[in-house]
C-alpha cells in the first residue's frame, strides 16, 4: 500500500539572523511570503494530526464521546449491540482515510464468547463465517496469528487453550485473552503469559519440554497431543515416543508422522534431545508431563487460573485506561505499529462490557487501514481500560448474523484462518 509521509521541513522553524528579522520588519512583501509559508506549515500540521496520536482529552470528554456513539449502536440480540462508522474521508493523500470501522459491544451477563478453531482441531484452516455457521454464532471475529502455509499451515503461532487443554504455547510472551466462566456470566483478562514444561522420567531423567503442537526445531522436545491432529505430521528425522496412560509403549526412531493415542501424547525429538530420550526413555518407563502458563504481570495470577480458555494475540494496545503498546517487549517490529493495516482487536470496557473491533484496511479510497497507535485512541474513545491487538491484515473479518460485515483486503474474498471468537446470546441455545 503506498504511503504518503508529509514532514514540515525543520528549516521552516530556524531562528532567523538579526539581518533577516530586521528584514522581515521592514518589508511587507517578506512579510506576505513569510505568511503564506507559515499558513502551509500550519495546513501541513493539521493535515498530520489526523494520523497521529490525539492529545490527551479529559475523561468527561472522551465519556461525552463514547456516549454519543453508543446512542447509535443497533441491537442485534440480547447483549449484543452492533455499530458502523466511517471516519476520515477520500482525498489525493490517504493520511485523510478514510477508514471504516465495525464494532461489536457485548454485555457478558446477556451474550456469551466461545474460542474455536479450525476444524476443531489445532491445523486447518476455516473461513470466520464457516465456524460462525458451524456452531450458529450470532456474530464473530478472527483471532490468533497463525502459520498460512505448509503442512502445518493453521497451527497457531500463540498461546491456545481449549476448555482447560493446552493447544499451543505463547509465543514471546505476547498479549493474550484468556475468558473465565462464572455462573451467569463470563469475565474476560487480558495480559501477557509465559510457558515452562518439563519432561521428566524416573527420579533423575528431566528434561525442558520446547513447545506444544507444532513443527519440531533442530534439537528440540515437542509434545504432540490428541487436540492437534490424527498424527504428529512430522518427518522421519527423529525419534517419537507413543504415551499412553503416562507410560512410554512404543519407540518409533526414523519414521515420523506417529499416530497420537487419544488416552495419551506423543514426544516427538531430534538432534540433542532425540540423543536424551534414546538415553533416558525406554520402553514401559512412566513420563511426568508438567506444564504452567503463568502470568507476566504479577497482579494477575489468580484470574489466569481460572481461565479454561485462552488465545493469543499482540501487542496489548491500552492497559489501565491508558495507551500503552508493548510491541518492543513482545519483539514486534515498531512498522507493524506505525503503519496503516486491516485491524482486529478486543477490549475491555470501563463499563463492564467487551468491544470487538475490526478496521478494514488496504482499500485506496474505501478504507486504508489503521496503525495500531490510532486504533489504541479509537478504543479509549469508547471508554476502554484494557485492550490488545489479534490478527489483521487479510485475516480481519466480522460476521452478524451469517453474513461478512467488513469488507476483507485479499482480492480473493474472506481468508480462512485459524481460529475464531464466537458471540452467542444467552437467551438463544447453541451448540
Amino acid at each position: 500500500m503506498r504511503r504518503l509521509r508529509l514532514v514540515p521541513s525543520a528549516d521552516s522553524f530556524r531562528p532567523q539572523t538579526k539581518s533577516q528579522r530586521h528584514s522581515i520588519t521592514t518589508s511587507s512583501t517578506l512579510a506576505k511570503t513569510n505568511r503564506r509559508r507559515l499558513g502551509l506549515v500550519l495546513s501541513l500540521f493539521a493535515l498530520l494530526a489526523i494520523t497521529s496520536k490525539p492529545p490527551a482529552r479529559p475523561a468527561s470528554a472522551q465519556t461525552a464521546a463514547a456516549t454519543n456513539a453508543a446512542e447509535t449502536f443497533q441491537p442485534v440480540a440480547p447483549g449484543i449491540e452492533y455499530l458502523q462508522l466511517v471516519r476520515g474521508r477520500k482525498s489525493d493523500s490517504e493520511a485523510t482515510g478514510p477508514w471504516v470501522i465495525n464494532l461489536l459491544r457485548i454485555d457478558l451477563s446477556k451474550a456469551k464468547l466461545r474460542m474455536v478453531h479450525a476444524m476443531d482441531e489445532a491445523v486447518g484452516l476455516e473461513t470466520v463465517s464457516s465456524m460462525a455457521t458451524r456452531y450458529r454464532a450470532l456474530a464473530a471475529v478472527n483471532s490468533g496469528y497463525f502459520r498460512t502455509t505448509g503442512t502445518y499451515r493453521g497451527d497457531s503461532i500463540g498461546v491456545g487453550v481449549l476448555n482447560g487443554k493446552l493447544i499451543s504455547e505463547p509465543y514471546n510472551n505476547r498479549a493474550s485473552m484468556g475468558l473465565i466462566d462464572k455462573p451467569g456470566k463470563q469475565e474476560v483478562v487480558l495480559g501477557h503469559l509465559k510457558f515452562n514444561a518439563f519432561l521428566t522420567a524416573g527420579r533423575t531423567a528431566k528434561r525442558v519440554v520446547d513447545g506444544f503442537n507444532r513443527p519440531r526445531g533442530e534439537n528440540e522436545l515437542i509434545i504432540f497431543t490428541p487436540e492437534f491432529h490424527r498424527t504428529t505430521l512430522t518427518n522421519p528425522d527423529g525419534l517419537e515416543l507413543i504415551v499412553r496412560r503416562g507410560r512410554v509403549i512404543e519407540r518409533r526412531d526414523h519414521e515420523g508422522s506417529s499416530v497420537i493415542p487419544a488416552d495419551g501424547f506423543v514426544v516427538s525429538t531430534c538432534g540433542s534431545a532425540r540423543q536424551w530420550a534414546l538415553d533416558n526413555l525406554p520402553t514401559g518407563v512412566r513420563l511426568n508431563l508438567k506444564t504452567a502458563l503463568t502470568p507476566v504481570e504479577s497482579d494477575q495470577s489468580s484470574p489466569w487460573k481460572q481461565a479454561a480458555n485462552i488465545i493469543g494475540g499482540g501487542p496489548q494496545l491500552v492497559r489501565n485506561g491508558r495507551v500503552e503498546i508493548t510491541n518492543a517487549a513482545e519483539k514486534i517490529l515498531p512498522s507493524f505499529v506505525s503503519d496503516g493495516h486491516p485491524r482486529t482487536a478486543i477490549a475491555k470496557l470501563k463499563s463492564g462490557k467487551i468491544l470487538l473491533v475490526t478496521v478494514d484496511g488496504r482499500q485506496p479510497g474505501e478504507s486504508i487501514g489503521m496503525s495500531l497507535t490510532m486504533l489504541a485512541s479509537l478504543l479509549l474513545e469508547f471508554d476502554a481500560t484494557d485492550a490488545i491487538n489479534l490478527d489483521g491484515g487479510g485475516s480481519t473479518t466480522m460476521v452478524i448474523r451469517n453474513k461478512i460485515a467488513n469488507k476483507p483486503s485479499d482480492a480473493t474474498g474472506e481468508r480462512p484462518v485459524s481460529d475464531a471468537i464466537l458471540v452467542f446470546s444467552r437467551e438463544v441455545k447453541h451448540p
